[in-house]
């Protein structure tokens, strides 16, 4: 049986001391695979896999240690958060082993609600039609304003946002790519319109979530996205329209960055693109066959 995958977002990205043992945590559980942090975001982006009790366990112990460790209240960064730990996704790596996610993100949620006193929203695969930016609106006071009107009620925990930590966004959901296109300057503004013109919500690729950031410690704007489905929207058709609509507006693009793990798929259409071989995917693959094999 394939392991699941976890890919829990914390809301620092500074304090080496606090990443390392959040990650210390996590690993004390479950096998973690990467960290991912960015100073300008203040965030850290976490890859770990194991099986359902190992990856329910880990995420507990990183929550816990985010809520002792992380104050929110005097959070800053250019990434929209409710909490300290902020987002915390369970992944099936095969589509056949979706139910499992669910089901361990669904004791998940409920256990941080009980065991930790935390507010916690249902997102994805657990809420279809709910993502993030439906709770991260307006940061958490606005979130907070939204609880007390009725607005918005958790489905795990108390209805009242921790004074430091806040809540916690649980889910399941398939594999997506966050990948970051950095734009040389600082005109905000173009990179919001570039956003804009290749996100799914404003008529552009399906299933690709886009923001305009400012990163001032690194000295330039950022588009950053999340390709929620890249067989849909291949990642290097997104990012070729990135280019485009950068240099449509007088801009240069600087770079890029993977945040996280990347699909194999996702990888081996890139490569077919670039070398001009139709039809190329994971079953052309050598080391994918293999496993592919000794799976069945």
């Amino acid at each position: 049986m394939l392991p699941l995958e976890a890919v829990p977002n914390f809301s620092e990205g500074r304090d080496r001391a606090t990443t390392a043992a959040i990650g210390d945590a996590l690993s004390a559980h479950a096998r973690l695979l990467d960290v991912h942090s960015d100073e300008d975001h203040n965030r850290s982006v976490y890859t770990l896999v194991g099986s359902e009790d190992e990856l329910v366990a880990a995420l507990l112990a990183g929550i816990a240690c985010a809520r002792e460790r992380i104050d929110l209240s005097r959070h800053e960064g250019a990434h929209p958060c409710i909490g300290a730990a902020d987002v915390v996704p369970l992944v099936p790596i095969r589509e056949a082993d979706a139910e499992r996610a669910r089901t361990a993100a669904l004791e998940l949620a409920r256990r941080v609600g009980e065991e930790l006193a935390l507010p916690v929203f249902l997102y994805a695969d657990l809420a279809p039609g709910r993502g993030p930016a439906f709770f991260r609106r307006g940061g958490p006071v606005e979130l907070q304003r939204r609880m007390d009107a009725g607005e918005v009620v958790p489905d795990f925990g108390p209805a009242q946002l921790d004074e430091r930590a806040g809540g916690v966004i649980v889910g399941a959901r398939p594999p997506l790519i966050a990948f970051n296109v950095d734009v040389e300057g600082d005109d905000l503004e173009a990179a919001r319109d570039v956003a804009r013109a290749v996100r799914e919500r404003d008529g552009g690729f399906p299933g690709v979530r886009a923001l305009g950031l400012r990163l001032p410690r690194a000295g330039h704007v950022q588009v950053s996205l999340n390709v929620e489905d890249w067989r849909a929207s291949p990642l290097h058709e997104v990012v070729a329209a990135v280019q485009r609509e950068a240099t449509a507006r007088g801009l240069r693009v600087a770079g890029s960055e993977l945040v996280g793990l990347l699909p194999a798929g996702a990888a081996v259409a890139a490569a077919g693109s670039l070398l001009g071989v139709a039809g190329l995917d994971p079953s052309h693959v050598l080391e994918l066959r293999l496993l592919s094999a000794e799976e069945a």
